[in-house]
C-alpha cells in the first residue's frame, strides 16, 4: 500500500513522573495556584498541537490519578525496575515507545 493512502504515524509526547522523588517528595502532585505540578507539563504538551497522544509513565497510582485528570493517557504503570533514583529517563521513554507500539508501526519516530 503506498505511504500516501496510509494514515499518518502519531507523534507521542512521553511525560516521565516518578513517585518515588527523594529531594521533594510528591513533587508531580503538589499543588501550585490550585493545581498539581504534573497538570501543568500536560497541558503544554496537549496545548503545543505538536502531539496526538501525551502518556505520562508513572510508578504511582497518586500520579496517574493526577495525570488522567489534567487531560493526559496513562496507559500502563511503569515497573519498580525503571523507578529507581538511578534509571535514565530515556530507558523509561524507550519503555513506554514500546508499550504504546510495540512493532513501531504508529509512531512517526523511535529513538536511537
Amino acid at each position: 500500500m503506498p505511504r500516501s493512502s496510509q494514515r499518518p504515524p502519531a507523534r507521542l509526547a512521553v511525560i516521565p513522573a516518578r513517585g518515588g522523588s527523594k529531594r521533594l517528595p510528591g513533587k508531580n502532585i503538589r499543588d501550585l495556584r490550585g493545581r498539581p505540578l504534573i497538570a501543568y507539563t500536560i497541558e503544554a504538551a496537549l496545548g503545543s498541537g505538536l502531539f496526538e497522544r501525551v502518556i505520562v509513565s508513572t510508578d504511582s497510582p497518586t500520579i496517574a490519578a493526577a495525570a488522567l485528570q489534567a487531560g493526559a493517557e496513562v496507559p500502563f504503570v511503569r515497573s519498580a525496575t525503571l523507578a529507581d533514583d538511578h534509571t535514565p529517563v530515556s530507558a523509561v521513554t524507550l519503555d513506554a515507545l514500546q508499550r504504546v507500539d510495540p512493532d513501531g508501526a504508529s509512531l512517526a519516530t523511535w529513538p536511537s
